[in-house]
């Protein structure tokens, strides 16, 4: 079954980088470019992992990964950060609000590859 992932952030060209570095795994892949538009595609989609801009024009990302992860309907879905905030403090806060990973632009393909495989291959 492929595996579906939403991309959340208001840059466009961030959705297009995430989405050519993932491209040769076949994922089904969509965009969101806000916090409400993100809540609402994780609710229709139920994707299997939401690539989530922690600075989103509505709403901060932290506050989206919060309500996902505290609607039973959405809970289960994976989420990594990917933000400019390098500091620990960010990351932590990332945790505590359900994130499951955390990744730091500029970001390499590699690493972005790695850490989506990780978190699909738990399912």
């Amino acid at each position: 079954m492929v595996k579906k992932i939403l991309i959340a952030d208001d840059e466009e060209t961030i959705r297009k980088t995430v989405k050519e570095c993932l491209k040769s795994d076949r994922y089904e892949m969509f965009e969101a470019a806000d916090g409400n538009s993100t809540l609402r595609m994780a609710r229709e989609l139920k994707p299997d992992l939401i690539i989530l801009d922690l600075m989103l024009p509505d709403k901060w990302g932290y506050a989206v990964c919060e309500e996902i992860k505290a609607d039973p309907e959405t809970q289960g879905i994976r989420v990594i950060f990917l933000t400019g905030r390098k500091s620990s403090p960010s990351q932590r806060l990332g945790e505590l609000k359900g994130g499951d990973d955390y990744l730091v632009k500029p970001f390499t393909p590699a690493e972005l590859r790695s850490k989506v495989r990780k978190l699909l291959e738990q399912e």
